[in-house]
């Protein structure tokens, strides 16, 4: 079995690469006529939906389940159950002790993984594609037979509470929090992963129970195999394994909002820590959810700022305006822009660390007045270059098993389909500059807008100041 520390870093990637694009510092060459999987599916009586991508000749597989809930399924009051049960699943069912649970896992040179979103949890394991059957019997049965033994449910607490104080320590995860909670406020999504620490302290069995119930249901599952697997086997696997799954009283189809709408706030979080060395800053406006018109145009126009960093030297380099400008007046020691989506909204922004803490201003400035330009006049060879550049990003991201496992499934329990990476290249090369423009104007020209920032922060301007420039900024 993967180490939980192993186990916590894969989920924690994994966990983000489900809701946040960011894009990669590559190029590549995509053939035209090169023949790709196709991807199938079956939906079972119970409305299990079994997806699976082949490939004959691949000697691994990646099995796993996607289940349309999250944190986001939670209350206040039960806030941290949906990733605490993530971790509760490896620790024995009524067949496998926890001890025969590693063990058998270990014998079968597999890894076992799971991960917990905001929207989403899974469970996956990649093995030899001989030991498929055995993977889904394994998932199954932690899916539908974790003892969850209070014993083991106490000693947990302590795994999770460190795990906290590690996130903790990851400023950006901090920040990102905070951000989450500002522009959702007192709502699903504002709430974090792992929940607060009297949550944490207070979880029982009975809530562990009750979200299984209402939660874990078949409607709301995607089973999904890439790799060495064949479609016909795996849905004779999912009829053997998880035909007894229950099934929601009103069944909502896949891609169909299953919580109340979240409304975006416009508001801020200040936490000022003169004992940190930098500022860390993240402003982002209302985005888009997975199945919006323009989901990719916003892409786009996020991969035209993309990311920046002093300490790679390469800014001679960089596409974007915005890298020039921050590295040639020394405005921040790096950013990164990011499209963050859920099934309805989104969060649309920059992430920006400097310790020039005496221009923080000219860094927010010269930010927002790229932003506004991209609602007046993106130029045509900035779109073109961004669009290579992100379809690089996407298709790079699905190298292996997993990471087409983790595509194919997000993409079912989100929007209902899978688009294939040839349909993901078209829809990038059909935004054009007018596009660009659109969306701008739509999203980012006079928006109200969400910020958390943490640190040495005096110098930062007040909230309707930068609010003033976002509509008052002009080329």
């Amino acid at each position: 079995m993967v180490p939980r520390t192993l186990s916590t870093t894969l989920g924690r990637a994994l966990r983000g690469a489900a809701h946040t694009h960011r894009p990669l510092r590559s190029f590549a060459t995509v053939t035209p006529n090169i023949r790709v999987p196709k991807t199938e599916t079956t939906t079972l009586p119970n409305g299990l939906t079994v997806a699976t991508e082949s490939h004959p000749h691949a000697q691994t597989a990646t099995v796993g389940v996607w289940i349309d809930a999250g944190s986001r399924a939670e209350t206040d009051l039960t806030n941290g159950t949906a990733h605490f049960l993530e971790h509760m699943a490896f620790k024995g069912t009524g067949r496998r002790s926890q001890h025969a649970l590693e063990l058998e896992v270990e014998n079968l040179g597999a890894h076992l993984n799971a991960y917990t979103s905001r929207e989403q949890t899974v469970y996956y394991a990649k093995s030899f594609r001989k030991d498929v059957g055995t993977s889904v019997d394994i998932i199954s049965d932690i899916l539908q037979n974790s003892k969850l033994e209070s014993s083991a449910i106490e000693r947990e607490r302590d795994v999770i509470l460190r795990e906290q104080q590690e996130v903790d320590k990851q400023l950006e995860e901090v920040v990102f929090d905070h951000l989450h909670a500002v522009a959702f406020a007192n709502q699903p999504l504002g709430r974090t992963i792992l929940g607060p620490k009297k949550n944490i302290l207070s979880i029982k069995r009975d809530d562990l129970v009750n979200y299984i119930k209402t939660n874990y249901t078949a409607d709301r599952m995607v089973l999904v195999g890439t790799g060495g697997v064949d479609h016909g086997e795996l849905v004779k696997l999912a009829e053997k394994h998880f035909s007894t799954l229950p099934v929601s009283p009103k069944p909502i189809p896949l891609g169909r909002l299953a919580h109340p709408k979240t409304k975006f706030m416009g508001q801020e979080v200040r936490i000022r820590d003169d004992d940190l060395p930098a500022a860390h800053i993240a402003v982002a406006v209302e985005g888009v959810g997975w199945s919006s018109p323009d989901y990719y145009p916003m892409l786009v126009m996020q991969s035209i700022f993309g990311n920046w960093d002093r300490s790679l030297g390469s800014s001679s380099l960089m596409s974007s305006r915005l890298s020039h400008i921050v590295s040639s007046n020394n405005l921040a020691n790096s950013f990164m822009s990011f499209s963050t989506s859920y099934s309805d909204t989104g969060l649309w922004g920059i992430y920006l660390v400097t310790e020039n803490l005496s221009n923080l201003d000219d860094v927010m400035h010269f930010t927002l007045k790229e932003w506004t330009r991209m609602s007046i006049a993106p130029t045509e060879v900035e779109v073109e270059r961004a669009k290579s550049q992100l379809k690089a990003s996407l298709l790079l991201s699905l190298d292996g098993t997993t990471a087409i496992a983790e595509d194919i499934g997000r993409q079912l329990v989100t929007s209902g389909r899978r688009m294939s990476p040839r349909q993901i290249e078209f829809a990038v090369d059909a935004v054009t500059p007018a596009d660009i423009k659109r969306v701008a104007q739509k999203y980012l020209w006079d928006r109200d807008f969400a910020m958390a920032a943490l640190g040495p922060i005096d110098g930062l301007l007040d909230y309707n100041r930068i609010r003033a420039d976002m509509s008052s900024l002009v080329y």
